[in-house]
């Protein structure tokens, strides 16, 4: 069984086609888990909705609510889902089938990267070419571990990238990426992008400072100028949106505090 781990702050607009295309999974049995943390709108009524289990807390944070999604998770493999992310049919059964190892493992599925914004549909494009959507196992809005590799770490720590050091607590031929696909939403508009994508930025960087041991993991080749001038040949307004973004990320834009994921 896979417990599947959803941590939701007022995801009342996306948590049913989260759920709905998680409970049509094929051939595998789900434990769901939603932690509502903080939501001040309807998440946690509209998951109730679906027969899931569903933890409210009023305390804020993802790594929170997937600590205590943790432990309520007794599945032989846990999978950390969020929940605008939607999977395809088959994803979660076989994620539990190359899961199914005395040996540490980390699963993802084949993003698809979805947007609906101009500027956003034209930074997703360039960016989903980039090595490290392409090659290895990004694990961005998904990731699973069987419970060996999950005793790699204690609770979550109260870290920006929780999928960067989940990623890194393993070296590369201990993930494993499968052909199945889950749709993934880009942040929409140009000032949102800067400010999450700085915020990734920041959370790399926290990770190479409290736990640099796990950049050894690390087998993201970063494209040379060659590279990126091939890819943006083939997609000049793509590349344009990304250098933009990659651009204002080194400047004090949008660098107001606090942060909201953009839609």
């Amino acid at each position: 069984m896979i417990s599947v781990i959803i941590p939701a702050h007022d995801e009342a607009g996306y948590i049913a086609a989260c759920l709905e295309a998680l409970l049509a999974s094929r051939d595998v049995s789900l434990q769901v888990i939603v932690v509502a943390n903080a939501c001040r709108d309807a998440t946690a009524e509209v998951a109730r909705g679906f027969g899931v289990s569903v933890i409210e807390t009023p305390r804020p944070g993802k790594l929170n609510a997937l600590n205590l999604g943790e432990a309520q998770a007794t599945g032989s493999v846990l999978a950390y889902l969020d929940a605008d992310v939607v999977v395809s049919p088959g994803l979660m059964a076989r994620l539990a089938e190359v899961l199914a190892a005395d040996q540490p493992l980390y699963a993802s599925g084949t993003p698809a990267v979805v947007a609906r914004s101009a500027f956003s549909r034209a930074y997703a494009r360039f960016w989903a070419r980039l090595p490290f959507v392409t090659e290895g196992v990004p694990g961005f809005g998904l990731f699973a571990v069987n419970r060996a590799g999950r005793a790699r770490w204690q609770a979550f720590p109260e870290i920006i990238s929780d999928d960067t050091f989940v990623r890194l607590s393993f070296a590369p031929e201990e993930r494993i990426r499968v052909a199945e696909s889950y749709r993934w939403p880009m942040i929409e508009g140009f000032t949102n992008l800067v400010r999450v994508r700085r915020r990734q930025d920041r959370g790399v960087a926290e990770i190479a400072r409290l736990f640099p041991e796990l950049l050894a993991n690390d087998d993201i080749v970063k494209p040379g100028p060659a590279q990126m001038l091939a890819l943006g040949l083939r997609d000049p307004p793509g590349f344009a949106a990304y250098g933009l973004v990659r651009l204002a990320v080194r400047t004090p834009y949008a660098r107001a505090e606090g942060w909201t994921r953009g839609r």
